[in-house]
């Protein structure tokens, strides 16, 4: 076993604060990689607070990781020691049923394996995230990083990036579509990027105002402030897809009504009300309303290849560990543009 330093929640309610535990010794299968930099996702403090409910303690979040190779196992073929290295939201999955024969791992019919507050298939130990100075994981699930961009800004693709990159390559997003995208934090800046470099016009749908400018330095064409009664008639019957990444109530009778006929709005948010729509909302236009989470292994991979052909990268305020509490209060409030990354070189 391999001793490693982190940060953990001790149960719901208690602040992270440090916390020593054991990793696996490298398998013939496994990765080992000092960890450089961990995003904080707004999922990781859902988990932290039980928020979602069966919560393992003591908890150390992150799934948005990246590092530098220290030890491969004897069979591993894809990496070499002093390889940049990911990890994001898996570290396993039954690898049997048809999604995960199609590198749909994360929609694993048998449940994928978190990367933290889960538990490994075989022998049902909790996993722990990226809040630490080290990872172990089956290379199957490691990713290969460019050397070309910032590491730091690179974290978060791994989760917030693949979350809105998957989506909008299943809908076959592109040129001469109009994209709305509803909200503009982690997930939303990265749905902006990402359908403007697809091709299609961006509008950026948001409650906040003073957001215009930020989402046109994104990338946006065009901002709607979704408060504005008359600005949101102006796009009634207006886009093919509404990519919401908005994660507090809010009125889906409102989002659809800015679709065109057969439009779709596909929610990468997890509010914590079931939704209410309207059933003439839909079948007036045929409209949809669906739903998408990451991507599979190889589906990630290729997105971490396209932003390197393209510099594409999260835009970041790069913490020390020692303020990760303090990142969980500004996050609550929106505090934050528009990713947390720790830097694990002050853990």
């Amino acid at each position: 076993m391999s001793d490693v330093k982190g940060y953990a929640a001790q149960n719901a309610t208690t602040p992270l604060a440090p916390w020593n535990f054991q990793r696996r010794e490298v398998g013939p299968h496994d990765v080992q990689f000092d960890i450089l930099y961990c995003g904080v996702c707004h999922s990781d403090i859902h988990q932290v607070r039980d928020e979602w409910g069966g919560s393992i303690f003591p908890m150390v979040p992150g799934h948005e990781i990246v590092g530098r190779v220290t030890k491969v196992g004897s069979a591993v073929k894809k990496f070499k020691v002093g390889d940049l290295a990911g990890v994001g939201c898996m570290v396993d999955s039954c690898r049997e049923c048809e999604s995960c024969k199609k590198g749909e791992e994360q929609y694993c019919e048998n449940g994928n394996t978190g990367t933290y507050n889960s538990r490994e298939r075989e022998t049902k130990a909790p996993t722990y995230g990226g809040y630490s100075n080290l990872i172990v994981t089956d290379e199957d699930f490691v990713l290969r990083i460019s050397e070309k961009l910032p590491l730091a800004n690179v974290a978060p693709l791994l989760c917030a990036g693949i979350t809105t990159y998957s989506p909008l390559r299943h809908w076959k997003v592109g040129k001469g579509h109009k994209v709305g995208v509803m909200g503009l934090g982690g997930l939303g800046h990265m749905a902006v990027k990402f359908a403007a470099a697809f091709g299609a016009e961006v509008t950026m749908l948001s409650t906040s105002a003073d957001k215009e400018a930020d989402a046109k330095a994104l990338g946006a064409h065009k901002f709607v402030l979704t408060k504005d009664k008359e600005q949101v008639k102006g796009v009634r019957n207006y886009f093919d897809f509404i990519i919401d990444t908005v994660s507090a109530p809010h009125d889906y009778n409102m989002v659809q009504s800015m679709l065109k006929t057969n439009g779709v709005q596909i929610c990468v948010g997890v509010p914590p009300t079931p939704m209410e729509i309207m059933g003439f909302s839909l079948i007036g236009k045929r409209r949809s309303v669906a739903g998408s989470m990451i991507g599979g292994i190889p589906e990630t991979q290729e997105m971490l290849d396209y932003c390197a052909e393209h510099n594409i990268v999260s835009d970041v305020e790069v913490i020390d560990i020692k303020d990760i509490n303090g990142a969980y209060d500004r996050m609550m409030k929106g505090d934050v543009r528009y990713r947390f990354v720790i830097d694990m070189a002050t853990l």
